[in-house]
């Protein structure tokens, strides 16, 4: 692929994944579970996620590769850890556009009923306008990243200022100091409702800022402008929705909130800030936020149509998936995996849990990926010491493993009932890696490096233990409350190390560093 993407582009693109359908549902979805105190839950994840932000800004700016988030393990730790690293970074990456989309339709059945069913699934109008919406978003992907990263520019500058205007108007029009201890008090739910409301919407609102990382192989100067575009649309996207949840809590009527936090804007669960700015008689401000309820979901299904063509592309690349996927046309644009996302986004219409148990599940899929980074990087940083890094992770081994603690304690919040669904997603896609990799010839893909995948089994099997008994999400609640946080963080501090002492020889992974980085 050849290189197209500066600093702005690639900014615009990690802030484009980061402002979508969460700005307009995620603080509705956090009140409703932590009151007030969401604000706590805001700023929390954006401290975890800088965190994560950081690591991935030293991988993408050392190693510039298409699908990054897949290609890292596969480096560090060998194939098959790779494949799983990238089998989940594909799950979420392919389902987060038909999400998007649902999420606009879902907004919009406020002022057009029909699109969404009482049950809350798309009607057939709404399967309708979400399979051309997914078609738009993947002509935009086949006619190349030149095109993506120009549509994008725009629709992210919307995004941008949409978010930004509604804080300011409702600070200014309407802003309820009482509100903020009101319906049982700052926080109503305790901490449990804080770690709660983390995936409930919250980290789901602030993922997407390794995107310009997934298009390192694409960028002019990636060594300088990837760690910079990383880092500015974190920061700016933490910022945003910290924002926006203080307004949000600051505008609603005191009187739908007396007696709880349930329904702070009424029944129904789409639409709150267009709801609140009618309320107000704000009517320019609800029609330009009904809007932004195609643009800002529109831009990032756009953005993850790519990424997740990209992902599959990379996998390809690796031998985890036929060689149709590493195809490219002559402007360099993998069309074979872009039309697969397409493929898979219309099966992700058919169906499936509301918006917000969604985001659940997806942000489990998330983290859990994020949680290959830091051990990657630890691990690259050992074997290929040398190498020139342009931007460094400071005190890595203390942040490196704070950030893979942070990962494993999103996806024990997210509960058990969302953990035993990823656990069969994980499953299925080792029975697929399974039966491809067993009908290629020997010797035409590196060794699988199983042994330096063998921590996968207590990783994986312990967490979903503890989350069967644990707290959250339907656990059996067997783990005292602060106790299970302990025993997740001492958890995810062994394994941690289980991890970086299972890589392959030096040598080896010497050799597949140079074979990914290589010009092809």
């Amino acid at each position: 692929m050849a290189p197209r993407l500066g600093l702005l582009g690639l900014t615009f693109v990690s802030l484009g994944s980061i402002i979508g359908s969460g700005w307009l549902l995620g603080a509705l979805t956090a009140a409703r579970v932590a009151g007030p105190a969401s604000l706590v839950a805001w700023a929390l994840a954006g401290v975890l996620i800088i965190g994560l932000a950081l690591v991935y800004a030293e991988l993408g700016a050392t190693y510039p590769v298409a699908g990054g988030s897949a290609r890292y393990t596969h480096l560090a730790l060998g194939p098959l850890s790779g494949f799983v690293a990238g089998w989940l970074a594909w799950i979420q990456a392919v389902a987060l556009a038909p999400i998007e989309a649902e999420a606009a339709l879902s907004y919009l059945d406020n002022i057009w009923p029909g699109l969404i069913s009482p049950q809350g699934t798309l009607t057939g109008t709404g399967l309708m306008l979400g399979a051309a919406a997914l078609g738009v978003c993947t002509a935009v992907n086949v006619l190349g990243v030149r095109w993506l990263a120009e549509t994008n520019s725009v629709a992210v500058i919307w995004k941008f200022l949409v978010p930004v205007l509604t804080v300011i108007t409702l600070l200014a029009v309407a802003f309820h100091p009482g509100n903020f201890h009101a319906g049982g008090g700052f926080a109503p739910f305790g901490a449990h409702g804080i770690f709660a409301a983390l995936p409930a919407g919250v980290v789901f609102a602030l993922q997407g800022f390794e995107q310009a990382v997934q298009m390192g192989a694409e960028a002019r100067d990636p060594g300088r402008d990837v760690p910079r575009a990383v880092i500015i649309a974190t920061l700016l996207g933490t910022a945003v929705y910290l924002l926006l949840a203080l307004a949000f809590l600051g505008a609603l009527s005191p009187a739908g909130i007396a007696g709880g936090w349930e329904h702070p804007v009424g029944s129904g669960d789409y639409g709150p800030y267009a709801t609140i700015a009618t309320g107000l008689g704000l009517g320019w401000l609800a029609v330009l936020l009904y809007i932004d309820a195609v643009v800002s979901p529109g831009g990032t299904a756009l953005i993850y149509v790519g990424t997740s063509a990209r992902l599959a592309y990379s996998m390809g690349q690796t031998g985890y998936l036929p060689g149709a996927m590493r195809r490219l046309d002559r402007r360099g644009t993998p069309v074979v995996s872009i039309l697969l996302a397409y493929a898979i986004g219309l099966v992700m219409f058919l169906p499936f849990p509301s918006w917000q148990q969604l985001v659940t599940l997806i942000s489990s899929a998330t983290f859990l990926t994020y949680a290959f980074a830091p051990i990657a990087l630890t691990v690259l940083r050992r074997v290929d010491p040398d190498r020139p890094r342009p931007y460094r992770l400071p005190v890595a081994p203390v942040l490196a493993r704070a950030a893979f603690v942070t990962s494993n304690l999103i996806v024990y919040w997210a509960g058990w009932e969302n953990d035993q669904k990823l656990a069969v997603a994980i499953a299925a896609g080792l029975a697929c890696f399974a039966g491809y990799r067993s009908t290629q010839p020997s010797g035409r893909w590196p060794a699988l490096e199983w042994r330096s995948a063998l921590w996968l089994v207590p990783w994986l099997g312990g967490l979903t233990v503890v989350s069967w008994l644990g707290q959250f999400g339907g656990g059996r609640g067997l783990i005292p409350f602060w106790v299970d946080l302990c025993v997740v963080v001492a958890f995810g501090l062994v394994i941690f190390e289980l991890a970086v002492r299972s890589t392959p020889p030096a040598a080896r992974a010497r050799a597949l560093i140079e074979a990914e980085l290589s010009p092809r």
